[in-house]
């Protein structure tokens, strides 16, 4: 389905790169992410998105993971760039966790990418690290589902 990558930027961050291709127009696939009960589908439920700069994006995954992030960049229908904000279950950090997300078009499909990066390699930060990146892939494979068997119409 998808390819996850692991990019050491430095040795105190971590990131992470995937990439999912969609067979569906990128116009479909970006919708799906930018309305909330599109979102919510595919998503998790409740999940929630105001779509322009300085907008939100809030998404609890699992009841353990919560994303509340800060849409920093918006360029319809290309990239998505979110600022994470503290939440509760995560570790303590003076860190900027970005999550940007790029819609490519290619022919009559769209490539996904997530780059994610600022997340301290710490050993208090191990677990959010890896449930949010697994979250994240799953999360991708149920849009490019929901997409393809044309769930968003």
């Amino acid at each position: 389905m998808g390819r996850t990558q692991e990019v050491n930027v430095s040795g105190s961050y971590r990131s992470f790169a995937y990439r999912i291709d969609i067979d569906a127009p990128v116009e479909r696939v970006w919708r799906a992410f930018t309305d909330s009960r599109a979102l919510a589908r595919w998503c998790a439920e409740g999940a929630t998105i105001t779509p322009r700069e300085k907008g939100r994006l809030h998404v609890m995954f699992g009841g353990d993971v919560e994303l509340d992030a800060h849409i920093d960049v918006l360029v319809t229908p290309q990239r998505m760039r979110l600022i994470l904000l503290p939440t509760p279950g995560m570790p303590t950090a003076d860190a900027v966790i970005v999550e940007d997300f790029l819609f490519e078009r290619a022919a009559a499909s769209t490539v996904v990418r997530l780059l994610s990066s600022g997340v301290p390699s710490a050993p208090s930060w191990v677990t959010y690290y890896l449930s949010k990146r697994r979250y994240w892939e799953l999360a991708l494979t149920r849009l490019k589902v929901f997409i393809e068997k044309g769930l968003d119409k």
